[in-house]
């Protein structure tokens, strides 16, 4: 029998994480018959490669969609909300990788590996919501915990790398970090404040709670993909000097005691994960070994002896694959094999 072959589209396609997906549908085989980059008129006109066959970039309209069955956005929230319902309403459904959607009621909010029934309701408006990168790989490690033992309430603290803020904050941490050890004056363009060398507990605006967006969307998306609003959820977000890969402490009150060696078993077997913790051997999840990897690791597992129920655990994952386009092309893949 014939492999069904799809006409795919990545929007957003010049962008870190765009690439990222071009490279992710080329890796996972992803059975594409044409494919097509659109990006803002910016960079319209630039080519890139896909299977090693020059592609040209083209302006995204309301038309660009017609003819194509799938699209990954990763275009930015403005973007998303102009161009996913054109998108969905000439028949391509749309995978979209921004803020924009993610809490809307008939929009469904999907981490495969966690909750992939939750992909048939793209039938609702055509497009499916691709998680934010801290929710990601913290669901993808707490939902065999969940499945098992319930879980009360979450306290999490997050080390969040600067590409989640993209090519110009990469490039501000390498050119800060240069002058600073080249005792010249620091400029600051992406960040308010010095990130090279320095933690900012500031990541997106902050809401008149005192909250951030970045930690208000961690309690939400969790909520909504567990399908539970019972959990309480408390979150600081922190941007820290480094490249690629979000680390997170999360704290973990359970509904059933679950001991330390329980959770450690829960972590070999769970979809998604490598456990490493053998902190005597300084063994345990580092940003730059998670990097260029689609796995959630998760280490550092231990017993929270302040409560009954308590759990820690460390969790890192490379945030431009598993926390973006990894998590939106293995969403395309459930859609294409089961529904399309």
């Amino acid at each position: 029998m014939h492999k069904k072959e799809f006409n795919v589209i990545v929007a957003g396609a010049t962008g870190v994480v765009g690439k990222q997906m071009i490279e992710c549908l080329e890796e996972r085989e992803f059975p594409v018959k044409n494919i097509k980059f659109l990006s803002s008129s910016r960079s319209a006109g630039k080519k890139l490669q896909f299977m090693g066959e020059d592609v040209v970039v083209e302006e995204m309209t309301r038309d660009s969609f017609n003819g194509y069955d799938i699209a990954v956005f990763s275009a930015g929230g403005a973007a998303s909300k102009q161009f996913a319902p054109a998108a969905a309403d000439s028949g391509c459904v749309v995978v979209d990788n921004s803020s924009a959607w993610r809490m809307d009621p008939d929009i469904p909010l999907v981490v495969p590996e966690v909750n992939p029934h939750a992909v048939a309701g793209y039938k609702n408006k055509g497009i499916i919501a691709n998680p934010n990168c801290s929710t990601i790989q913290m669901v993808v490690a707490l939902n065999p915990v969940y499945r098992k033992f319930g879980i009360k309430r979450l306290v999490i603290s997050t080390y969040q790398a600067v590409s989640g803020s993209g090519k110009k904050a990469l490039d501000e941490l390498l050119e800060q970090s240069k002058d600073i050890l080249n005792f010249k004056e620091v400029k600051t363009d992406v960040y308010p404040h010095q990130i090279a060398f320095n933690c900012l507990p500031h990541i997106d605006s902050f809401l008149d709670t005192g909250y951030s967006k970045e930690e208000m969307k961690m309690v939400n998306e969790t909520r909504k993909i567990f399908e539970d609003d019972k959990i309480g959820v408390t979150a600081t977000t922190v941007r820290i000097p480094v490249f690629y890969s979000h680390s997170e402490s999360v704290n973990i009150e359970t509904l059933k005691h679950a001991s330390a060696e329980q959770v450690k078993q829960l972590m070999k077997d769970a979809d998604g994960v490598e456990l490493l913790d053998d902190p005597v051997n300084n063994i345990y999840p580092l940003a730059i070994d998670a990097a260029g990897h689609d796995a959630t690791f998760v280490g550092r597992i231990r017993q929270d002896e302040s409560i009954e129920n308590g759990i820690n655990m460390w969790i890192v994952a490379d945030n431009i694959r598993k926390g973006a386009a990894t998590n939106t092309v293995q969403i395309a893949q459930l859609l294409a094999e089961k529904y399309l």
